[in-house]
């Protein structure tokens, strides 16, 4: 195997491409990170880590528009590049179009940007996974891209390490976030991170980060007081008891 991951140009006789696993491998150890959406709101969650009781939480929700967002999990320094360039792009697009940029287009561009680093000697791939929601003409967005330079459009996903708990969750209830409201959404999100629990005191207001858009309401990221309020709510909600509504 070592013969084959010293550049990123270079092909096993699997016809892999071994550093651009190690890229995904490093998603794969970051803190969780989650998003869901309806057909009127999209909501992303996270679960921040901190280097040592006398350090503060990382961020690892960012805004990119008015209307868009997103979560990382991976290395955040590659976050940070990629969150700069998603929003010098929107706000080119705004300067020359007098529009927001169409989300569909941003993420192809993030993409790209991606998998151009996977073909050049002189490059490394990102090492890190981004959920990005927003709302357009179209209604509401969550996607994922890769440091391979896939994109995919979801439900609802998540990445990161302990993420497939989460993901199980989501594909137990998912038929039933359609019709739910902002709110349901982020019950839902903290439903999922605590499946991924490890330590009782793992998953409280202070490590969780919490962000959402809606139809006429901006990205917006919660501050403390109002997570430690969704977590009271949750303790009586019951995923169970929701109902798909067919419309």
């Amino acid at each position: 195997r070592s013969l084959y991951d010293t550049s990123v140009i270079t092909w096993s006789p699997q016809g892999k491409l071994f550093q651009v696993e190690y890229a995904m491998e490093a998603v794969k150890q970051g803190s969780i990170c989650l998003g869901l959406r309806s057909k009127k709101a999209a909501v992303l969650c996270s679960l921040k880590r901190s280097q040592s009781e006398l350090a503060s939480y990382q961020e690892k929700i960012f805004k990119i528009d008015d209307y868009i967002g997103m979560a990382m999990a991976g290395l955040t320094a590659d976050a940070r590049v990629l969150c700069k360039y998603m929003r010098n792009e929107c706000l080119n697009h705004k300067y020359v179009f007098e529009s927001p940029h169409p989300m569909k287009r941003l993420i192809n561009k993030v993409a790209e940007k991606s998998q151009i680093k996977t073909q050049r000697s002189s490059k490394r791939p990102y090492g890190v996974g981004l959920l990005v929601v927003g709302i357009d003409q179209d209604g509401p967005h969550l996607y994922e891209t890769c440091p391979s330079g896939n994109l995919y459009e979801y439900y609802a996903y998540a990445i990161g390490a302990r993420s497939q708990a989460a993901r199980t969750y989501f594909e137990d209830n998912f038929k039933a976030f359609n019709n739910c409201d902002t709110e349901q959404l982020i019950l839902h999100g903290l439903s999922a991170l605590k499946k991924i629990s490890q330590e009782e005191n793992e998953v409280v207001p202070k490590s969780v980060e919490i962000a959402f858009v809606a139809e006429g309401v901006p990205f917006t990221v919660l501050k403390l007081e109002e997570i430690e309020e969704y977590f009271k709510k949750h303790e009586t909600f019951k995923p169970q008891d929701q109902m798909e509504i067919v419309s």
